[in-house]
């Protein structure tokens, strides 16, 4: 990450602009696990210059915001995680229909032979990021327990094997991530507290395998969900202090919308902390001064050489003006409580 004070950075996503994607049709589809296609309005041999020229757009707004470690928006992506888990090995993109925890009926993808990964995924992604910002740089990966989560299993007796390949996959595109010029590599494993019980024995190796040999700074992010997806969520995480046993640098959580106590930071102690002081499930923009105050929260527990201030999740279900204002108001309020601090 930084050596500085609060330095701040996004999580990952940042809303596609509606002339490249059919927005309505994502909200429609949750978070996919299979391709959606469908959601975007350039045809085909278009697509990749739009989404350059959006990826464009995302990276000098972060830069106009203030940001200090920014990303690519995830502009290219239908999902977090979609895109990377659909071009392994092993993975059928053809999809099966199985009702989740919540009774809806949702596409997953069929785990139908040993889990590889055969080419390169995001790295275009990583050098283009690259080669139009002289800010430090951040890409994000799906976490292998996660991805293990939203695939259907048809091929491996025991699913702990699984993880462990998807982990295997990650590194391999986390090694030319770094190559490509990364230099922060992020993991989003929000599955861990849906399954705390599995996670217990498996998630923690599975992130250490999936950061083996990485040099660059790495980050584990948690979370309860979109907040365009998830209106109600806990107060509390069911897996947190089992991640001080990552290599992971930092944790990223999300603390506005759920208003988490902050206490259990202690338990991630000499970890840096990526906290989340933009509620997105707020459509109005923060003031500056109401960041300061959640920054000040955190700092009441993790020093400010630890703390990196930041949304609570993805922004890309934002209207793109909102999720601006908020990233600036986010800027703001880091630098009111740096001055604080001097």
């Amino acid at each position: 990450m930084s050596d500085g004070i609060l330095t701040t950075t996004v999580v990952g996503s940042y809303p596609q602009p509606d002339w490249l994607a059919d927005r309505d049709l994502l909200k429609a589809n949750l978070v996919p696990r299979v391709r959606l296609r469908a959601m975007w309005r350039v045809a085909e041999p278009y697509l990749e210059e739009a989404q350059d020229d959006a990826t464009l757009l995302a990276i000098r707004d972060m830069e106009r915001a203030g940001i200090d470690i920014i990303t690519d928006g995830e502009i290219r992506r239908e999902s977090y995680s979609n895109r990377f888990a659909t071009a392994l090995d092993g993975i059928d993109p053809q999809p099966v229909l199985i009702r989740d925890d919540a009774g809806r009926e949702r596409a997953l993808p069929r785990i139908v032979d040993r889990i590889r990964r055969r080419h390169p995924v995001e790295v275009r992604d990583m050098a283009f990021l690259r080669s139009n910002t002289e800010r430090l740089a951040k890409i994000t990966l799906p976490g292998p327990f996660t991805m293990s989560r939203q695939a259907h299993n048809e091929f491996y007796e025991d699913l702990d094997e699984a993880v462990m390949d998807f982990a295997a996959a990650v590194n391999e595109e986390a090694h030319d991530l770094q190559r490509a010029g990364a230099d922060v590599i992020q993991l989003d494993e929000p599955w861990v507290r849906n399954d705390p019980v599995s996670a217990k024995r498996i998630a923690v190796p599975a992130i250490n395998r999936a950061l083996q040999g990485i040099t660059v700074p790495t980050v584990v992010h948690v979370c309860f969900g979109y907040a365009a997806v998830v209106g109600q969520k806990p107060s509390g995480y069911s897996f947190l202090p089992e991640l001080a046993g990552t290599v992971a640098d930092g944790i990223s959580i999300e603390a506005a919308q759920p208003r988490i106590d902050l206490g259990v930071l202690r338990d991630l102690a000499p970890k840096k902390i990526l906290l989340g002081v933009i509620n997105l499930a707020d459509p109005g923009i923060e003031s500056d001064e109401e960041v300061a105050r959640r920054i000040e929260a955190g700092l009441k527990v993790v020093g400010p050489d630890r703390l990196v201030p930041a949304p609570d999740c993805g922004m890309k279900y934002l209207p793109r003006p909102t999720a601006f204002g908020k990233l600036a108001a986010l800027a703001n309020g880091a630098a009111i409580v740096r001055r604080r601090l001097q």
